[in-house]
């Protein structure tokens, strides 16, 4: 009897450590990951992020995600490739240029049917087209970077080179104080950087990019060995950040509220951000069906090789299958 009864407390010690695992799985079970961002993570063009983390869409797909901060696109890239961070944030493109340099990353969901970059242009400057915009001053990040890329292409849609048009390679910070000052004619930027100028007092003319360029939007990056080891983690990543950017866009106020609350620069701006998650909802993450949302198009991804390859920004053209997968946004 002595025996039976110590079973039987067995059996429930057992039992109630089974059902406290349970209950508690969910946290003790996160698998930790690093997400790595190209520019600071509280720009407003990472807020599907911020909304998914706030929200939280990651833990609920058991995930404990840390944001870090790269230095640029192909520095994450090259951080994911060699395994200092499982995903990481970049363009569309950016598998077409770090691949035919060797590094194996792909990305593994859009955000967004259009381009990321739009031509920025000062009411005052004396052009409404890109044909225009010849002999004009016109700013980029840098000149390795997609807003220069873009800029090429769209130059070319209108017969320029960039030998008719004055590129200057100003930095995050010169793309909108510069164009505030009347330093520069325009810009081929971002959203948040065209409302900031016009936060400023200064009359825009925004011509998209998508509408001269089949250009991407930004792209949620992996390397080949993550994919094929964690595949599990990488959906759960893709999964919970469409879930915050269908929030961002059917909720433009209440995601800029959030991140005005989450985020101490955005504090008391939000009718700012609003207007910002409103245009990239319009100029960016529109998709023709929602369904298609996170997914790449081969037939845009092609074009985009096709002229950097043309354009010498890159050597080789690595095959399609290498540069993207929609296998984590069904």
């Amino acid at each position: 009897m002595k025996f039976e009864r110590i079973a039987r407390t067995a059996r429930r010690v057992a039992t109630v450590a089974v059902v406290s695992a349970m209950m508690t799985g969910g946290a003790l079970a996160a698998e930790k990951m690093v997400y790595l961002f190209p520019a600071p993570d509280f720009l407003p063009a990472f807020t599907p992020f911020q909304v998914a983390k706030a929200k939280g869409y990651y833990a609920d797909a058991g995930l404990d995600v840390e944001f870090r901060i790269g230095k640029g696109g192909a520095d994450v890239a090259k951080q994911v490739a060699v395994g200092n961070a499982e995903l990481g944030g970049g363009i569309g493109d950016t598998p077409i240029i770090v691949r035919a340099n060797g590094l194996p990353v792909k990305g593994v969901a859009l955000l967004g049917g259009k381009a990321l970059t739009q031509i920025v242009i000062r009411n005052d400057a004396g052009a409404s087209e890109m044909a225009g915009l010849k002999g004009k001053k016109i700013g980029v990040m840098a000149f390795q970077d997609t807003t220069y890329y873009n800029l090429l292409a769209a130059l070319q849609s209108a017969g320029l080179s960039k030998d008719d048009v004055d590129i200057q390679a100003v930095g995050p910070a010169g793309m909108v104080q510069l164009m505030i000052s009347g330093d520069l004619d325009a810009i081929s930027g971002t959203p948040d950087w065209a409302a900031s100028i016009e936060g400023a007092g200064v009359g825009l003319t925004i011509l998209p990019i998508n509408d001269m360029f089949p250009a991407m939007a930004q792209a949620i990056l992996s390397s080949d060995d993550t994919i094929k080891n964690k595949p599990e983690l990488v959906r759960g990543f893709v999964q919970a950040t469409l879930h915050g950017l269908r929030d961002v866009m059917e909720d433009p106020e209440g995601s800029a509220t959030l991140l005005a609350e989450k985020v101490p620069q955005f504090g008391g701006k939000e009718a700012f951000l609003t207007e910002v998650m409103k245009r990239y909802t319009e100029l960016v993450y529109s998709v023709d069906d929602m369904k298609d949302l996170g997914k790449f198009d081969p037939a845009r991804v092609q074009a985009v090789e096709d002229f950097y390859l043309q354009a010498g920004i890159i050597n080789t053209a690595p095959p399609l299958d290498d540069l993207f997968t929609n296998e984590f946004v069904d």
